[in-house]
């Protein structure tokens, strides 16, 4: 939603102070420039970049207009969910939970979160430890060194898409410069001609450069800087559900090994300790409630 605002800022802003100079919007109408930036962009990120990477830089531009998501009740829900898990594990044993994370898509605490269930990447993390934690004989250091190589390979691959975009909107302001060099040399083979069109291909021209500009640094190395924020918002929950993970492995109770996590929240999106207690015995009262009916 503020990347929507901001991109809408800056096209007001720029539009607004140029309609007071008393400019002409049909001046900067050149679609044969925009083309001509636009795409050699593309094609520089086309040239440098395999087609996974391709993909993922499309999928993050959509997320960043789509917003991140990742806020108190987005933590206080997987962190619930943590609870139950741990609950579940510790009250019927690691022999019943190995079904749970060997098929997480039939578990009875997974499926209760569908949005956890659809984060692929995130659910293999949880089950993976959790697998190798249950097969006995793993020390908790060196699971604990398993989560953190998996976060350094999700992080670097997750870069990949912001070091895409920022390599393009490097590149904007010399394709601009391209677009104007050529808007010059059709301006060049117009010499002798009425002034009034000769003038109009200067305009064309220089728009090409204004719109380099504009491109890089009002809107691809914006976006690129969003991206890169979110992916250090995926990574920061990646550390609660680690430091939960191995608080549980190390032997904490399900309620203590939660609070360890709430811990590593950030700040600014932390629930409070009585607000987690709260959702955690919300949940607890649910089951109770569905176990009695079923009964």
């Amino acid at each position: 939603m503020f990347a929507i605002i901001g991109v809408a800022v800056v096209i007001l802003a720029i539009l607004g102070g140029y309609l007071m100079e008393h400019g002409s919007l049909l001046v900067l109408l050149q679609p044969a420039e925009l083309l001509i930036i636009l795409g050699a962009s593309i094609g520089t990120i086309l040239i440098a970049n395999p087609l996974p990477v391709v993909m993922r830089l499309l999928r993050d531009i959509v997320a960043v207009f789509k917003g991140d998501g990742r806020d108190k009740a987005f933590y206080l829900e997987n962190l619930k969910m943590l609870n139950e898990l741990f609950g579940y594990a510790r009250k019927n044993g690691l022999a019943k939970l190995e079904s749970d994370v060997d098929e997480p898509a039939k578990s009875s605490v997974f499926v209760k979160y569908p949005k956890f269930l659809k984060n692929h990447h995130a659910i293999q993390f949880i089950c993976d430890t959790l697998r190798m934690f249950i097969s006995g004989g793993v020390d908790p250091l060196e699971l604990d060194q398993m989560m953190e190589l998996d976060m350094e390979v999700h992080h670097h691959e997750a870069q990949q898409p912001v070091s895409a975009l920022s390599t393009a909107a490097d590149a904007l302001p010399g394709l601009g410069i391209v677009a104007a060099v050529l808007g010059v040399v059709i301006t060049m083979g117009a010499l002798g001609g009425p002034p009034e069109e000769i003038g109009k291909k200067v305009a064309a021209a220089l728009v090409g450069t204004f719109l380099g500009i504009l491109l890089c640094y009002g809107f691809f190395g914006p976006i690129a800087a969003r991206m890169a924020r979110i992916n250090e918002s995926e990574e920061q929950f990646y550390h609660v559900m680690r430091v939960g993970i191995l608080a549980f492995i190390r032997g904490a109770a399900p309620i203590l090994a939660v609070e360890f996590a709430r811990r590593a929240v950030p700040s600014s999106l932390r629930p409070t300790f009585k607000e987690l207690e709260a959702t955690c015995r919300r949940g607890s009262s649910t089951a109770a409630a569905a176990q009695t009916v079923a009964a």
